[in-house]
């Protein structure tokens, strides 16, 4: 059975790391006033008047769960310490929804009182009323999609907000009680530049956050965007995108701007004053238990026999989500090998700064499992991709990207993954990349798997 006390550690000044066992609770709302053109979640701009109907159907599946879990051997945890409502938009919830969808979670699990409980918001799409029923079930963190505080680059994405309009948000979150608020900004958005980039920078710095997330913009064909831009077409900016080497150092840029401001980066991603991570969100990169409830989220479960990792979802059309013969479960839960999980816990653990333990993983996997990755790990380090740290005294423990690995993260991961099937010489495989390579692929706005 998999070590489950700290699969992967947690560094030094973690902020309440979330504890192997209890759950973490996803639930996607994917209601949109706009559909963003970066987007490539299973959002859309859904009538309000099907949101009863979707909260019913969130409420069958929170009954069914423990039924469904006990039926293919899954262990569901019965307390919760986090709960986010993502999306889509979940702020667009009315406050009755919102209630009667909370006291349902309740009636299903037990809620810690100290739970992390997030709303992900739109600036200028989070009613007073829904607020103030947020506050009342507990909600005391609330995540803002800024993108960006320059008006003409958010509006072209279908953003609606101009910079002060997101700051007054942000403020009226502090004013209402609420006790950890967040927000993003996406580099490489059509038009920006690094002027722009840099205002965005200071009126983020300025608004003294204890959260942040910066993420890449990345071209794939899920977002309009992203496929207009794969296809070299112009529409919705895309003859505007930034070049990528450009936008790399925009994130580096952030990097160091967020440190001065005393946001300290812990993840490729995401930055945080102490005591102002992500609980939920570490969940996803320690490989804690978490059940994924809506259209498209995801969940990952252990065995409860095996404790080997469950991961299932649903799927993500909303009208055969709410049709009334659906019976609103997920998909056949897929059990990891002990490789796939090895090779999660590296592509996941390598996101955060504090990197993974191969002390942990040797207790987790075994010796044998982790003696292919010697030599390639060493590569990395001596290409500038990876540092490795001593442990107590003794040999190379905990490895982690440099700045320079997390640009190049997927090239990393594919070096890793290639090291298990240890090819023979003769086959040549491709060189690391130098240190003047230019990043390949920018780092994942969001880990694999996760809705």
């Amino acid at each position: 059975m998999p070590d489950l006390e700290n699969p992967i550690h947690a560094a030094p000044g973690d902020a309440r790391p979330p504890r192997p066992d209890t759950l973490g609770l996803y639930l996607a709302v994917p209601f949109c006033r706009a559909k963003c053109t970066f987007c490539n979640f299973a959002s859309g701009v859904y009538p309000a008047s099907a949101m009863p109907a979707y909260v019913a159907a969130l409420e069958r599946q929170l009954a069914a769960a423990r039924a469904w879990a006990h039926r293919h051997s899954l262990t569901l945890p019965h307390t919760i310490d986090t709960i986010y409502l993502g999306g889509g938009t979940p702020s667009l919830l009315p406050p009755d929804l919102l209630t009667t969808l909370f006291h349902t979670i309740r009636e299903h699990f037990h809620v810690l009182p100290d739970a992390e409980i997030t709303l992900e918001a739109a600036p200028l799409q989070l009613d007073p009323d829904t607020l103030d029923a947020g506050l009342t079930v507990g909600l005391n963190r609330v995540s803002f999609g800024v993108q960006s505080f320059v008006e003409a680059e958010a509006r072209a994405t279908a953003r609606t907000h101009s910079g002060d309009e997101a700051l007054a948000e942000i403020e009226r979150m502090r004013r209402s009680g609420v006790a950890h608020v967040s927000a993003d900004l996406i580099a490489g958005l059509p038009g920006q530049t690094t002027e722009s980039w840099h205002h965005s920078l200071d009126r983020l710095t300025e608004a003294s956050l204890d959260h942040s997330s910066v993420y890449m913009f990345e071209l794939d064909e899920d977002s309009r965007l992203g496929a207009e831009a794969l296809r070299g077409g112009a529409r919705f900016g895309a003859a505007l995108l930034p070049r990528e080497d450009i936008v790399a150092d925009w994130y580096a840029a952030a990097i160091d701007r967020l440190a001065q401001a005393g946001l300290a980066q812990y993840e490729i991603s995401n930055f945080a004053r102490p005591g102002g991570r992500s609980v939920h969100n570490e969940r996803y990169w320690l490989r804690r238990p978490y059940l994924g409830v809506g259209v498209d989220a995801h969940s990952m479960l252990r065995h409860a026999h095996t404790g080997a990792a469950a991961r299932f979802a649903i799927p993500e059309e909303l009208d055969a989500f709410l049709a009334p013969h659906h019976a609103t479960t997920w998909d056949e839960p897929e059990l990891l090998t002990p490789r796939e999980e090895l090779e999660e816990a590296w592509f996941l653990g390598l996101r955060r700064t504090a990197g993974v333990s191969l002390a942990l993983l040797t207790r987790q996997f075994g010796g044998d499992a982790l003696a292919p990755f010697s030599a390639v790990l060493a590569e990395l380090a001596e290409a500038d991709l990876l540092t490795r740290t001593p442990g107590d005294g003794g040999p190379v423990d905990r490895v982690a990207l440099t700045r320079r690995g997390q640009l190049l993260s997927n090239d990393v991961f594919a070096a890793l993954l290639a090291a298990e099937d240890q090819p023979a010489p003769e086959q040549n495989p491709q060189p690391l990349p130098h240190a003047e390579t230019q990043p390949s692929s920018y780092p994942a706005t969001s880990i694999p798997t996760i809705a």
